[in-house]
C-alpha cells in the first residue's frame, strides 16, 4: 500500500511540474545539452507495424529468402518506421526527449549455416550503408520520422556500425565462416602482412610498413589480402555492398574469428561478420563520407556507435571530430556521439580510457548498469555505488563527461533488468520484482548521466535472457517464448499490443522523467555521496544545482527492511519538500542533518524548498 501511495505521489508531482522542455520549447531543442535528454531506445522491427506491405522487404519466397517469420524470435516481425512515427505521442508521453533508433540500414536478410539461419531484423548485418532497409520502409519514411520528432522538440539518434559489415567474404580454408567451428584467428606475428600463408610463405605487399603507419602512402602498398586467409566473395555477391569500395576484400582484416581479446579484439571477425580494416585511411574516409551523408541528408542529432571498442582507436580520433564538424555545419551544435564499450564491472577505467585515448566524447555507462545489478537485482553493498561514481574523475573531462554518459539498466544484448531480478530472487513475489524495477528506474532517472529507457521496460517486459530473448514485440507477438511471460504490473502478456499509458511503470517513468526535465539539479547537478554501507540498505547522495547551489537529496533503500537514519546535508539546507517517492522530513533535524525514513525497496527525492520551480 505504501508503495502505491508513493507512486501516486510521484504521478501527482509530475502533473504539477512544468512541462518538459521538448513540449514547451520545440524550436530550441537543438540547444539542449546531452545531459538534458531522456533517451528512449527502440528496435524498429519489434516496436510497431505501421505498414504490413513492407513486412517481407519487397522480397518473394520463404523466410530464408525474405527474413520474415513473426513466429520466430530470430527473424523479422514487421515493425517499421511508420509504426514508430505513429507512436511518437506514446514515446513523448513517457517523458523521452530523444529517440535512439536501432540500425535501419539495408541488411543481408538472412545469414548463418544451414539449420542455424537467422535474419537481420536487428540491423547489424549491413550491406548498404546509404539507404533504409525495405523491411523498415524507405529513406522518405526516415526523413518523415526525423521531421515529426523535431517538430515535437525531440532528437533522433542513429545506431551506426563501422566495425564490420554483413557476412559476405569467405575464406578458402573454411568457406563457411558462420559454422560452429569458424576459422581460428591468425595473428600478425604468425601471419604478417608481408607473407602469404605465414612467416615462411611467399613474399607479398612489399614495402608495407604495417597497420600502425596510417599514412596513405603506406597503405597503397597493401595490395594482396591473402596474408592470413585467402578471401573470396561467393558468386552473385560481388556487388552486394554499397558503397562499391566495400566489396573489395583489401579493406578487411581477413584474419579469422575474434577471441574478443588481444589484437583479435579489433581485427577478428564476429561470428563471421566481415571485419573492416579501420586502420586504412580509405576506410576512414569512406565511413566519414557515409555517416556524414546521413547528417547532411536528415539532420539527425547523434550517433550511438556499435562495437566501439573493437575498432582501432585511431579511427575514432579521425571520425568523431569529422562528424561533429559536419553537424555544426548543419546547425547542430550539440551532436551527441556515444560508443558501446561492453564491460561487466563497476570500475570506470575500461570505459574512461575510450574518452581519453579512444577518441569518444562519451560511452554507454555499463558501470552504472553493473552497480544497479549488484545492489538492486542482487544483494550487494550500497558502497558499490561509491566505487562506481568515484571513477567519474577518470573520464576525459571528469564529472562533466560523466554527466553525458547514457546510463541504462536494460539492454538489447545483455537483457532486461527484470530478468536479472527474477534470477537473483526466484522466490520473490511479483510485487517485490516490480518494486525492485521501480527502484532501479528511480536511480536511472535521478542520478548523473543521460537516462536511457529500453523499449518495453515501461510495460513490464521481463525477458528470458539476453540478445533475442530480450527483444520482444510491442505490437502483439506471435513468438511463444515471449508470450509465455507474465508481465510486471498487469499480469498481461506480449500476445496483445502493449502501449498502455496507464501501466504503473509507464506512469512512474513518465513522472520521474518530467521531474528530471523540470529540475536542472537532476540533469546537471554535481553529486556528493551522503550515505552508503557494507550491505543492502541506505544509499544517499545530494545533487547541487550548478547555478543556484541549491541541494536536492536523493535516498534509496535497496533492502527488504525499512530504513531510518540521519543523513548529512548542507548546513544551509534546512527546509525540504518532497518531489518524489517516500515523504521527506519537512525540516532538518539539526544544521547539516536530516532524518530519512524509507520503506523497503523505496526511494525519496527531497529538494530545498527555495529550489522548487514556481
Amino acid at each position: 500500500m505504501r508503495a502505491r501511495k508513493a507512486l501516486l505521489y510521484v504521478a501527482l508531482c509530475a502533473l504539477a511540474a512544468p512541462l518538459p522542455l521538448s513540449a514547451t520549447q520545440p524550436s530550441d531543442f537543438r540547444a539542449r545539452l546531452p545531459e538534458d535528454e531522456v533517451i528512449y531506445f527502440v528496435l524498429p522491427d519489434r516496436f510497431d507495424n505501421g505498414d504490413a506491405a513492407n513486412d517481407k522487404g519487397g522480397l518473394k519466397g520463404d523466410r530464408l529468402v525474405t527474413g520474415y517469420d513473426p513466429t520466430s524470435k530470430g527473424f523479422y516481425h514487421g515493425g517499421d518506421l511508420k509504426g514508430l512515427i505513429r507512436r511518437l505521442d506514446y514515446i513523448q508521453g513517457l517523458g523521452a526527449t530523444a529517440i535512439w533508433v536501432g540500425p535501419i540500414f539495408r541488411n543481408k536478410p538472412v545469414q548463418g549455416p544451414k539449420g542455424q539461419e537467422s535474419a537481420g531484423y536487428h540491423g547489424y548485418w549491413i550491406t548498404d550503408f546509404t539507404h533504409v532497409d525495405p523491411h523498415f520502409g524507405t529513406d522518405a519514411d526516415f526523413a518523415a520520422l526525423v521531421e515529426a520528432a523535431h517538430h515535437r522538440g525531440m532528437k533522433v539518434y542513429m545506431d551506426i556500425i563501422a566495425n564490420h559489415t554483413a557476412d559476405v567474404i569467405q575464406y578458402r580454408e573454411c568457406p563457411n565462416t558462420n559454422a560452429d567451428k569458424p576459422c581460428p584467428y591468425r595473428s600478425r606475428a604468425d601471419y604478417p602482412y608481408q607473407r602469404q600463408g605465414g612467416v615462411g610463405g611467399k613474399a607479398i605487399n612489399a614495402g608495407f610498413a604495417g597497420d600502425q603507419d596510417h599514412g596513405e602512402a603506406n597503405f597503397v602498398k597493401l595490395t594482396d589480402p591473402s596474408y592470413a586467409y585467402p578471401p573470396f566473395i561467393p558468386k552473385g555477391e560481388e556487388r552486394a555492398k554499397n558503397p562499391a569500395w566495400l566489396n573489395d576484400p583489401i579493406y578487411y582484416h581477413n584474419r579469422g574469428e575474434t577471441t574478443y581479446s588481444g589484437e583479435s579484439a579489433t581485427m577478428g571477425d564476429f561470428a563471421g561478420l566481415d571485419d573492416l580494416m579501420t586502420e586504412n585511411p580509405r576506410v576512414i574516409a569512406g565511413m566519414i563520407e557515409i555517416f556524414g551523408g546521413w547528417i547532411d541528408r536528415f539532420g539527425i542529432d547523434g550517433f550511438r556507435v556499435d562495437t566501439a571498442k573493437h575498432v582501432d582507436p585511431h579511427f575514432w580520433q579521425m571520425f568523431v571530430p569529422a562528424m561533429q564538424a559536419r553537424a555544426r555545419a548543419k546547425g547542430i551544435p550539440n551532436f551527441h556521439i556515444f560508443g558501446e564499450v561492453y564491460v561487466e564491472t563497476v570500475d570506470a577505467g575500461p570505459l574512461a580510457w575510450h574518452t581519453k585515448e579512444g577518441g569518444f566524447p562519451a560511452v554507454l555507462d555499463f558501470a552504472f548498469r553493473q552497480a544497479a545489478l549488484e545492489t538492486v537485482a542482487g544483494q550487494g553493498a550500497t558502497a558499490v555505488w561509491e566505487r562506481m561514481l568515484s571513477g567519474d574523475a577518470l573520464y576525459r573531462d571528469g564529472e562533466a563527461t560523466a554527466r553525458t554518459l547514457p546510463t541504462f539498466v536494460s539492454n538489447h544484448d545483455a537483457g532486461r533488468f527484470a530478468t536479472f531480478v527474477r534470477k537473483a530472487f526466484p522466490q520473490a513475489s511479483d510485487e517485490e520484482v516490480l518494486r525492485r524495477v521501480m527502484l532501479a528506474n528511480a536511480m536511472l532517472l535521478t542520478m548523473r548521466g543521460v537516462p536511457t529507457i529500453y523499449y518495453g521496460d515501461e510495460q513490464g517486459f521481463v525477458g528470458d535472457g539476453g540478445d533475442q530473448d530480450a527483444r520482444e514485440d510491442m505490437f502483439g507477438s506471435r513468438v511463444e517464448s515471449y508470450n509465455d511471460n507474465r508481465l510486471l504490473g498487469t499480469g498481461a502478456t506480449t500476445a496483445t499490443p502493449r502501449f498502455d499509458t496507464g501501466h504503473p511503470l509507464y506512469r512512474e517513468i513518465a513522472a520521474l522523467a518530467g521531474l528530471r526535465t523540470a529540475h536542472p539539479a537532476l540533469r546537471r547537478g554535481r553529486e556528493v555521496i551522503r550515505a552508503r554501507g557494507d550491505q543492502p540498505g541506505l544509499f544517499a547522495l545530494s545533487r547541487f544545482d550548478l547555478d543556484s547551489g541549491a541541494e536536492t537529496l536523493i535516498a534509496f533503500n535497496t533492502s527488504t527492511a525499512p530504513v531510518k537514519a540521519q543523513v548529512e546535508v548542507d548546513t544551509r539546507s534546512d527546509q525540504f519538500t518532497t518531489l518524489a517517492g517516500a515523504e521527506c522530513a519537512a525540516s532538518a533535524s539539526a544544521p547539516g542533518s536530516i532524518a530519512v525514513s524509507l520503506p523497503p525497496l523505496s526511494y525519496s527525492v527531497c529538494a530545498v524548498r527555495s529550489a522548487v520551480p514556481q
